[in-house]
């Protein structure tokens, strides 16, 4: 049974709970090499002969220590440069003199605020143009729609259609008259009376009516008496009255008759007149595709009679309205411009930098920013975290931040967001986390912290180093504590032998929550038990460290890991290797 060499303890290590560190992925990985460098130079060892000296240096140095309650926390550490919450570098869309600009770097605004106004008077030119460019594709659209209405050809009055001179398919000119349109229900007659008896005639007198050539009286109404007076051959001074009677089916356009109205009979006969008569004409030019009222058909006034069409004409009115569309979106364009002469602060924030003010001109084509804004409600930072290590982050963790250039101080952050688009440079894929820091004082935008991540952590939980868990779980612990009893009586029940150094035992644990230095113990070992596990002494003056006491024969009696230590993995003194103690 070989003994253990004391090594004093650590009294920083082993008086109280450990400061949280930083975590460092690389540690596993250099114990693991480590790990397995020893166990090749024990097995070349094994297989030759010793010496008394290299019997001697094969003895191990052990660091002992008691279970302790100890705050842990398993973070992972990054950098990044602070940035504001929201920026904004304010241009300009249009031209002109800036006429107001009042505020300064250093003033904080509200969204919304006035920055720069800027005069218009280029603005209102373009408005003015493009409400006369609206009213002129506004005529143009209107006269097309007219012509486009002209497509149906209507009835001037009612009447019935007594010739029509074309049928579908037919092409027409505008202007061309396509037959005649009559109202022969009534017709007119047009007698001379008396100047001096026409005065006491009026509109709407019962009249008598004589056809000539024909014994056949009709009742009629006076429509109309003129108010001019004319002289008839012989000197004669008349008034012509014009009555209407009910045509009975045989009154035509080229017969006379005469007239007596309230006992006068006129001076001569005058001809019959048909009440309306007009021609049917094309108002636009097009192919007839549709006849609604035929020859000898009714129509009332402003009935359809036919139908044309044009597609010349479908594409004028198509033109005139897509022209009036773009006059209208010409105008809207042109007032809202307007606004743009009026520049605000587009955020809440402080004016980092004012570039233009009150008297400059702008000029949209060349300028460049006219001012610069921050959002310094709060500060954010974006970490690219590694890919071995961003399933550990999680939206709502805390994290530490520290700056080199606010000494002293910490600050305390959340991630807010996880990008799931990562980017992968030599081979290493990293993925971008937002933290959003609220408490900023002494912080500015630009500066570079450090960020630690809290992944997990524990408060006043069992604890030991990292260096004494060895591979399978165990702690070499003090026969004499409550853990080296319990571990002692399960070896004598299984028949097991205590390979372990005379005194100590090795008892199996449960882990959790590790910082590095030192991890969490729930459950196998109580607080106060005695440990022990090999040590590494420091050598030379930089971050490299030897094993202390090892002979490593062929690899030259040490092996050397650079920077700091790694958790241990110490097997027992009968056939394996002493461990190495993280310090």
């Amino acid at each position: 049974m070989q003994l253990l060499k004391r090594k004093p303890a650590d009294p920083v290590a082993s008086s109280g709970p450990a400061a949280p560190k930083r975590k460092k992925r690389w540690i596993k990985w250099i114990v693991i090499a480590l790990a397995a460098a020893l166990a090749v130079a024990l097995t070349v060892r094994a297989c030759m002969p010793q010496n008394p000296g290299q019997q001697a240096m094969s003895e191990l140095t052990y660091q002992y220590e008691t279970v302790a309650r100890r705050d842990i926390t398993e973070a992972l550490s990054y950098s990044g440069t602070l940035e504001p919450a929201d920026s904004y570098n304010v241009t300009a869309l249009v031209s002109g003199e800036i006429l107001e600009a009042p505020f300064e770097e250093g003033d904080v605004l509200e969204e919304g605020a006035a920055l720069y106004t800027v005069d218009t008077d280029n603005a209102q030119r373009s408005i003015d143009q493009a409400e006369l460019s609206l009213e002129q594709a506004q005529m143009s659209y209107d006269r097309t729609a007219r012509s486009l209405e002209d497509l149906t050809v209507t009835a001037s009055a009612s009447g019935t259609v007594i010739s029509l001179d074309v049928e579908p398919g037919d092409e027409v000119q505008a202007g061309q008259q396509l037959g005649t349109l009559r109202d022969s229900s009534v017709m007119l007659l047009k007698v001379p009376f008396n100047a001096a008896d026409a005065a006491a005639i009026s509109a709407g007198d019962a009249a008598s009516v004589t056809v000539s050539g024909s014994a056949e009286t009709l009742s009629g109404t006076v429509r109309k008496v003129n108010g001019a007076e004319e002289v008839l051959s012989g000197g004669m001074i008349v008034r012509y009255v014009t009555i209407e009677v009910s045509n009975p089916g045989a009154l035509t356009a080229d017969m006379a008759g005469s007239a007596m109205v309230n006992g006068i009979a006129c001076n001569a006969e005058g001809t019959f007149s048909y009440q309306s008569e007009a021609a049917i004409t094309a108002g636009t030019s097009g192919t007839v595709v549709s006849i609604s009222a035929g020859e000898g058909s009714w129509v009332n006034e402003d009935g359809t009679i036919l139908t044309l069409e044009s597609d010349e004409l479908a594409d004028s009115l198509r033109s005139s309205e897509i022209s009036l569309e773009n006059a209208q979106l010409s105008l809207e364009n042109a007032q809202e411009q307007l606004e743009n002469y009026q520049i605000t602060s587009p955020i809440a924030g402080t004016v980092i930098q004012k570039n233009y003010k009150a008297g400059d001109t702008l000029n949209s084509a060349s300028i460049g920013t006219l001012c610069t804004i921050y959002d310094l409600s709060y500060l954010t930072m974006t970490l690219n975290v590694d890919e071995l290590d961003i399933s550990d982050i999680e939206e709502g963790q805390k994290v530490t931040i520290t700056a080199d250039a606010v000494e002293g101080k910490t600050y305390e952050g959340e991630v807010t967001s996880i990008s799931v688009q990562g980017t992968t440079s030599g081979g290493v894929t990293t993925y971008p986390v937002t933290i959003r820091i609220d408490e900023t004082d002494s912080l500015l935008p630009g500066m570079n912290v450090d960020a630690q991540i809290i992944v997990e952590s524990a408060k006043q939980v069992l604890t030991v180093p990292s260096g004494a868990v060895q591979r399978g779980n165990r702690v070499l612990v003090s026969v004499e504590s409550e853990a080296g009893k319990a571990a002692l009586a399960a070896l004598e029940e299984s028949g097991a032998e205590n390979d372990a150094p005379e005194g100590y035992v090795y008892a199996e644990v449960t882990l959790g929550v590790s910082d590095g230095d030192y991890i969490e113990i729930i459950s196998g070992l109580s607080e106060g038990d005695e440990i022990a596990y090999a040590a590494m002494a420091a050598s030379g003056t930089d971050d490299t460290f030897q094993m202390g006491g090892m002979d490593m024969g062929g690899f030259g009696g040490a092996i050397t890991v650079s920077p700091g230590g790694g958790g241990g993995m110490p097997s027992p003194p009968s056939g394996g290797f002493g461990g190495m103690g993280g310090q």
